[in-house]
């Protein structure tokens, strides 16, 4: 039977760490290099109640999710959402090495982030339609940014002595590295359309494409008539396939978007709400206001004081 663990229960990963740091309940950090054996800390299946990623450096890994195996090669990242089972596999962990962020529901919540925009969308980056993988696969100058990033999360945690700023300096640079595995995802879905060569279903080019779209134009436009159109398929028949794919509605992924965006600028920008309503082309503040309150149950004022 698994068990469901928080980010403090995860502290027993630290005797297999080269480094290792964690702050709090928000967030933990772990590099594993070759010769260590990770693996060995879930000896029996495990929830965990916020978000992994698994950044493979050098070898693979082999593990369980929901039951089915999945293997991590250099490269690539593993980004999974809260309350999935997972179970090791044996596998040789000689050559492995890899980073490991343990993102809490709470500190996610703090930085805006939904994760299903992000596991969604390594989903939809997918080769594979079908197979609704969590890996997403980099580039070598991807992956370093990447691992840049996480690096500094780390050092920012053991390094800095003054803990006033700490999580917010985490924040900032945690939720810049989830936009960029947004924008890496964002570019594959603007790219595979012009790789003939692969061979890919029509539903498939539709769901890369309205995923691209919506990246390119929700600042603009927030139907899904818009969309389809430019797909040249019905916006019922949009809705279908993209709601079969990702699990979300068409609609659902177009407001994603634009919340996240608009917190965004509620929160960083310095512009007043006015002005935001008009970055994102509401016809006045008070448009503005109404379907924010509707899609997040605050107002944008009430946002920008929490």
């Amino acid at each position: 039977m698994e068990q469901s663990l928080r980010i403090t229960q995860l502290s027993g990963i630290k005797r297999f760490s080269f480094d290792y740091s964690i702050f709090g309940e928000d967030y933990m950090f772990a590099h594993f290099i070759p010769g260590q054996k990770p693996l060995e800390y879930f000896t029996s299946p495990v929830r965990f109640d916020g978000v992994v990623f698994v950044l493979c450096l050098k070898g693979a890994l082999e593990v369980e999710i929901n039951l089915e195996k999945i293997t991590l090669e250099k490269d690539s990242l593993l980004c999974l959402g809260p309350h999935k089972i997972i179970s090791s596999k044996p596998c040789d962990l000689t050559n492995f090495e890899a980073y490991f962020l343990f993102l809490s529901p709470q500190f996610l919540k703090s930085i805006n982030i939904d994760i299903n925009v992000i596991t969604s969308s390594g989903q939809i980056a997918s080769h594979n339609m079908g197979s609704q993988s969590p890996i997403l696969h980099l580039t070598t100058e991807e992956s370093e940014l990447l691992q840049r990033y996480m690096e500094l999360t780390h050092l920012n945690t053991v390094r800095n002595s003054n803990e006033t700023y700490i999580k917010s300096i985490s924040r900032n640079i945690i939720a810049s590295s989830l936009y960029q595995i947004l924008q890496f995802t964002s570019n594959r879905a603007i790219q595979e359309p012009q790789e003939e060569e692969r061979p890919r279903n029509r539903r498939g080019n539709y769901v890369r494409e309205f995923i691209a779209l919506t990246h390119a134009h929700f600042r603009q436009e927030r139907s899904v008539k818009f969309y389809a159109d430019k797909l040249f398929i019905s916006p019922k028949y949009l809705s279908l396939i993209i709601k079969e794919a990702t699990g979300r509605s068409a609609a659902a992924w177009i407001d994603e978007c634009v919340i996240l965006e608009a917190k965004n600028l509620l929160r960083f920008s310095g512009k007043n709400i006015q002005q935001i309503a008009y970055d994102l082309n509401f016809s006045n503040q008070s448009s503005f206001g109404k379907y924010f309150k509707h899609l997040t149950g605050m107002s944008p004022s009430e946002f920008q004081k929490t």
